[in-house]
């Protein structure tokens, strides 16, 4: 009997001990991993929210790059990491949708994530570097048809988000060009303003500053109608390859196991960031859109996840598009 009584008393201890470490969450700093390279749009995401949400938290949030096949050296990293809140992850549609299917990956992007919320939207562009002979989509399809596969096209990733664009690109217009894959969206670009490569299928947020600066061309948005940021750059609809939409979409998501009042005091730094003026406007300044309020819980970001993965999987494998 008295084995039982201090087994009892041990185990209200600890449950103690348990409920007063989640009440006091956050009590260290915590990390949050950005799957590219620095200077991309993952990174710059993740850098605007890490003063809003330290403000929030009461803790340092610390950005930690992790680059490398197309994310998911960093995207694992997350996957492995203790479910105790101190390690999140900023991902998109590149990193938990397209490399699920072109990647053999270690981890199940539907399964393994606790999702926290969704936090921006931006849209796809084709651009070209400024010296490229085409300056309209008609004349880039004209050009890629008459010179098959001389074109080079800048990728993140093998087989990542801007390939399976840039594939679905060609089976909507007949044209042939070759691949070359970068670690992250800053070096790619980097390359095209140099004219290192020639074209790129390239989220708006990472190329938006270049195409307002005339350092590269720009032929259309892949949305229905003329994005508000780049009133110049017609649609893809406008340009003569209707139905052509894509858009990059970023979430940020815990570990599998993460706690839900954990998960809640996330969601909730979150939503209150990207309620802020300041935050709303640096996005903005960046070519990315704030989801709607409805649309920031976690709930919100696991049905948009999963709706995207039976979209475009299927597209994806069609194609047979695979990272080597």
């Amino acid at each position: 009997m008295t084995k039982l009584i201090m087994a009892a008393a041990i185990a209200a201890l600890v449950a103690t001990i348990g409920g007063a470490e989640a009440q006091t969450y956050p009590s260290r700093p915590i990390t949050m991993i950005a799957p590219f390279p620095a200077g991309g749009p993952s990174d710059a995401l993740a850098r605007i929210l890490s003063e809003p949400l330290r403000a929030a938290l009461g803790q340092p949030i610390v950005i930690e790059n992790v680059a490398g096949a197309g994310g998911n050296i960093g995207v694992g990293r997350l996957a492995r990491a203790a479910p105790d809140g101190y390690t999140i992850g900023i991902g998109q549609w590149s990193t938990h949708v397209v490399n699920a299917v072109t990647y053999a990956l270690p981890y199940d992007v539907l399964h393994d994530f606790e999702p926290i919320a969704l936090l921006a939207i931006t849209p796809q562009l084709i651009i070209a570097r400024k010296n490229f002979p085409a300056n309209s989509v008609k004349e880039l399809i004209e050009w890629l048809r008459a010179n098959p596969d001389k074109a080079s096209a800048a990728t993140v990733g093998a087989a990542g988000g801007a390939q399976v664009t840039a594939v679905y690109f060609q089976q909507a217009t007949g044209t042939r060009f070759a691949f070359v894959p970068y670690r992250g969206g800053a070096p790619a670009m980097q390359d095209l303003v140099a004219g290192q490569v020639d074209i790129m299928f390239d989220q708006a947020a990472n190329a938006i500053g270049q195409v307002r600066n005339g350092t590269i061309k720009s032929y259309a948005v892949l949305t229905k109608d003329r994005w508000s940021a780049l009133p110049d750059v017609p649609s893809i609809d406008e340009a003569g390859v209707p139905s052509l939409y894509v858009s990059y979409w970023h979430g940020l998501w815990a570990p599998k196991g993460t706690p839900k009042d954990i998960v809640g005091k996330l969601n909730a730094a979150v939503v209150n960031a990207l309620a802020d003026a300041t935050v709303r406007q640096r996005f903005a300044d960046i070519g990315q859109e704030v989801w709607p309020r409805d649309q920031q819980t976690p709930e919100a970001l696991a049905a948009h996840h999963r709706a995207e993965t039976e979209k475009w999987w299927p597209i994806i494998r069609a194609s047979n598009l695979k990272a080597e």
